[in-house]
């Protein structure tokens, strides 16, 4: 029976998630977009399907995803003998939803001469659907192998798609998708924010529009923003990605200034992901506690989703994780 009681406060809800962690032999994954708090505790910050894949390498009988639902069903797929739980089970991504199963199936049977390269950021169904899925960090190399003869799909995201087919040259059939956090940054308040510093560059996630992208220094995923972070000369990053990213950035090198891009407002609070937002440290207690809400696929279903990102880590295994798409 599912345990009522309220989750703790301050340090003793930090010492229940460690006991929790031990007694249930589990493992607390974060994603960088989110709170500061959550990517503290966690045994791993980083990509999602970079996580994925260092869960399924672990012992852990359970993994708890805070990210969003479509991260924690691909850690089920990589890792379908594993409790897979997620704090939040209506944390969702705009990405995913512009993309409904049934007319992206419809979508492919209008054009069979073609195959799918789709982005992670999709429901289990759409990469059950798809030929090969990509990340942010995988989709050049991905890309580079496919013969230039072949046509080809492109979803959910239609910005990264149109980057992709900017900087090869390659005519591909987009998918309308944008995500809706990388959507929001403004390219007045961006220019507003680069004439008053100077000289700082600017890294931007591929999910952005071409309006930012333009402008960028460099144009990779959130671990490849991350890197370029790491190695720039300078004192001052702009960031046009999910802001909490930031935090890693801080805590690896705190001596300098990383500012995240303005929306539309001239600020970041409508580029923090809400969906992201949905989990919460009372939530991850909860969910670690109960074991709910669980990640759960059918068998069939699970199996024909893992073909797509199998192939996807037979042709571009050591890019996932390092996020380079390249400075532009």
């Amino acid at each position: 029976m599912k345990d009522q009681t309220r989750p703790p406060t301050g340090t003793d809800l930090l010492a229940e998630i460690d006991r929790l962690r031990k007694e249930k032999n589990a493992i607390i994954l974060a994603h960088y977009y989110q709170t500061s708090d959550i990517q503290d505790i966690a045994d791993f910050v980083g990509d999602s399907l970079e996580l994925s894949k260092k869960a399924a390498e672990t012992d852990a009988d359970v993994i708890v995803f805070c990210g969003v639902k479509f991260m924690a069903d691909t850690a089920k797929i990589l890792s379908p003998e594993k409790i897979v739980v997620l704090p939040d089970m209506d944390a969702g991504c705009s990405l995913e939803d512009s993309c409904p199963p049934e007319k992206f199936k419809a979508f492919r049977e209008a054009h069979p001469d073609h195959i799918a390269l789709t982005y992670i950021n999709c429901s289990t169904e759409v990469k059950a659907l798809s030929d090969v899925i990509v990340t942010s960090s995988s989709a050049e190399t991905i890309l580079s192998q496919i013969p230039e003869d072949q046509k080809i799909i492109f979803g959910p995201d239609r910005h990264l798609g149109g980057y992709m087919s900017r900087k090869f040259n390659r005519d591909m059939l987009l998918w309308p998708g944008v995500c809706i956090v990388h959507e929001a940054f403004s390219e007045t308040e961006l220019l507003k924010l680069k004439a008053q510093h100077p000289g700082a560059p600017v890294a931007a996630h591929p999910e952005c529009p071409p309006t930012i992208i333009d402008h960028a220094d460099y144009v990779g995923s959130t671990s490849g923003i991350l890197q370029f972070a790491k190695t720039f000369e300078g004192d001052t990053l702009i960031v046009a990605t999910e802001p909490h990213i930031i935090h890693q950035m801080e805590k690896a090198l705190p001596e300098k200034n990383f500012i995240g891009a303005p929306g539309a407002d001239g600020n970041c609070s409508c580029n923090i992901c809400p969906y992201m937002a949905l989990n919460t440290m009372e939530k991850l207690y909860t969910c670690l506690r109960d074991l709910e809400p669980r990640i759960e696929i059918e068998e069939g279903l699970r199996l024909k989703a893992k073909q797509s990102l199998d192939r996807m880590l037979e042709m571009a295994s050591g890019t996932i994780g390092k996020g380079d798409l390249g400075a532009r």
